[in-house]
């Protein structure tokens, strides 16, 4: 008898945080590293926020148990702003608030998925998205995509079985930048619909677009989809807010009442502090936010300048996020390397930056380059980098 489990043995570390680790612990030792692998914003969350959460904490009734499903006023607040900014209309009780983003997927797969259940996860993905099928028994079906980094619905119908339930969707997309036109996302979100699958719509990112680029919440424009939608957010990427751990997942009355029974096991409540807080922020100024944009804006056409002028770098224009996803199997190949793992290790080594291999994304031949960093280190970092593949 095995003394971990079967299901949590074959579950890897997320690479994101491996990257962070490492980066962290070279610093430790005295090293100048230069980490392009965080996915958060490095600006501070928000002053407002901030002096909402020391009241909250002054206040005795956070000091105590609440509502498994969240803070009342924090339902009606997402319900509100969701409604606002997808033109969905969502009622406080479809409403669940988790801790962090990655706690409404794990728990909006575990309302979804049965054992043998397959899901859809267009390639590149976010590490968490196969490993979290994974968990409750389903099988991830990786879907390469077509140009430009997306997929389309002649390649989802390809991989579509008697098995497959569930549909991830994610845009403006981690690691690509990735943002889908309203047009792209109305047909992807039909086409489901008239299969009968669920869509898992993780739009943690939605207010980080850039240029014309334009959200589009696909339950919002596919009527075909009916009931059968879960949408995951959170206020980590938006306000600056990642170790707040407060996120949420809307959907039907029964997928919600589901993932509520699990999180009432499982972890309670979010604590009331980072609930108020989250509060503060959806119900706050939005200028805090624009702000942060437009600096991730000006990073964000900055890196792709000097990524590009490295021979060797193949890079597709982010629309959203705060991210690059290069394809830089010329220059592996060029250094003599197996992989984007070897090179993101060498790279490490040899040069002091960090970025995030593409096989952790299911892509080989590319990596993550995060540009949630000062403009400073941004310049400093990417000069470096091709400095040392150059030479």
């Amino acid at each position: 008898m095995s003394r971990v489990s079967e299901r949590l043995s074959t579950i890897g570390k997320s690479a994101t945080m491996a990257v962070s680790d490492r980066a962290r612990r070279m610093r430790e030792e005295g090293r100048d590293v230069i980490s392009f692998g965080a996915g958060e914003p490095d600006f501070p969350t928000p002053d407002h926020v901030v002096e909402a959460a020391t009241a909250a904490a002054r206040d005795p009734r956070n000091h105590k148990y609440t509502a498994n499903s969240g803070l009342p006023e924090l339902r009606e607040a997402v319900a509100q702003v969701t409604s606002r900014d997808t033109g969905l209309a969502v009622d406080p009780q479809q409403v669940l608030i988790t801790n962090g983003g990655k706690q409404a997927v794990f728990q909006a797969l575990g309302a979804l998925v049965d054992p043998g259940d397959e899901v859809l996860i267009p390639v590149p993905y976010w590490v968490t998205y196969p490993e979290a099928v994974r968990i409750w028994g389903g099988v991830p079906v990786p879907v390469p995509p077509d140009t430009g980094l997306k997929v389309t619905v002649e390649r989802l119908e390809r991989h579509l079985t008697p098995r497959t339930k569930v549909l991830v969707f994610v845009s403006p997309s981690n690691p690509t930048g990735v943002v889908y036109t309203p047009e792209e996302t109305r047909e992807l979100g039909r086409w489901a619909g008239e299969r009968g699958l669920w869509v898992l719509t993780d739009d943690i990112y939605q207010h980080l677009v850039y240029g014309d680029a334009v959200f589009t919440s696909m339950p919002a424009v596919s009527p075909e989809l009916e009931d059968r939608w879960v949408m995951v957010n959170g206020v980590a990427k938006t306000y600056a807010m990642t170790g707040w751990r407060v996120g949420w997942l809307i959907g039907p009355a029964d997928v919600v009442s589901a993932a509520a029974n699990l999180q009432s096991h499982a972890t309670s409540n979010v604590a009331n502090v980072s609930q108020r807080a989250a509060l503060a922020a959806l119900t706050g100024p939005m200028e805090p936010v624009w702000s942060m944009r437009e600096a991730f804006d000006r990073r964000r056409r900055r890196m792709v300048e000097l990524l590009r002028d490295i021979d060797g770098f193949q890079v597709e224009e982010p629309q959203g996020a705060f991210y690059c996803f290069p394809d830089v199997g010329a220059v592996v190949g060029r250094l003599g390397l197996d992989s984007t793992i070897e090179f993101a290790s060498w790279l490490l080594e040899e040069a002091e930056v960090a970025v995030v291999p593409g096989e952790a994304f299911g892509a080989p031949g590319h990596v993550r380059l995060s540009y949630a960093l000062s403009d400073e280190d941004l310049d400093r970092g990417l000069k470096r980098l091709a400095g040392r593949v150059s030479s």
